[in-house]
């Protein structure tokens, strides 16, 4: 008898795969209800990091009285007026609705439909360009290369995320990539299926360098001990008369 697999150990919720949530400032995001009509001014109060984020927040307070954290783009600064607005002025910063910024701005936090907040292009460097307006929206090239149509009444904040280089500074030690990891909830290190012994993983068993003795791909439907691998996979390696 085997033990327990990763997928089921996770499953079970333990404080071994728990995120450390209770660290987290806020959710960086729009606040509700914004009237794209209006000029809402505000002052950018503090940068601060948030454990597991890549990029810094920004906590602006609005005239309101109202104050919200936002990931901050590059440049921003403490002190420093920022609007949100379909009349606001096209400053790294400021928010707009996607369908006031003009083609081939780059712009991050872009919100995927209007008012959930933000949910593109919000990861350490990160942009999207602006490409034309269209009756059904504006087309917009997201961070993976991809294009998509999206509502004019989407927010959208001008420039990129900061923290652009933080993936190229190297982690050095172990000991700092299993930190890292802990406070994204992830689990680490990792080993390989293929490395375990059959009565392991359903991976495990025969030569280590070789891969699965098994089909590596498995349905959807299949319970937490077999689900591993290319989870309901359409296809798997290379398309035929692909070189």
């Amino acid at each position: 008898m085997g033990k327990r697999i990763r997928v089921q150990r996770r499953g079970r919720g333990s404080p071994t795969f728990k995120a450390s949530t209770h660290k987290r400032i806020a959710p960086g995001k729009y606040p509700m209800g914004i009237d794209h009509d209006a000029l809402l001014k505000g002052v950018v109060r503090e940068l601060v990091h948030e454990p597991g984020r890549g990029t810094p927040l920004a906590k602006i307070a609005l005239q309101s009285g109202e104050s919200f954290y936002t990931p901050a783009s590059e440049g921003v600064y403490v002190g420093q007026e920022m609007y949100i607005g379909s009349k606001a002025p096209l400053e790294v910063g400021n928010v707009l609705p996607l369908g006031q910024i003009p083609s081939g701005t780059m712009v991050c936090n872009v919100e995927l439909r209007p008012g959930d907040g933000g949910k593109i292009a919000r990861a350490s460097g990160a942009y999207a360009t602006v490409i034309s307006h269209t009756p059904d929206g504006t087309v917009v090239k997201l961070p993976s290369g991809r294009s998509a149509v999206l509502k004019d009444s989407c927010m959208a904040t001008i420039g990129i995320i900061s923290g652009a280089g933080r993936v190229e500074k190297p982690f050095l030690k172990a000991g700092k990539k299993a930190h890292w990891m802990r406070a994204k909830g992830h689990k680490y290190p990792i080993t390989k299926g293929v490395a375990m012994i059959a009565a392991v993983h359903p991976h495990g068993g025969g030569s280590h360098k070789s891969s699965s003795m098994r089909a590596t791909t498995i349905s959807r439907r299949a319970p937490p001990g077999q689900k591993v691998g290319l989870i309901a996979s359409k296809r798997t390696g290379r398309k035929k008369g692909k070189s």
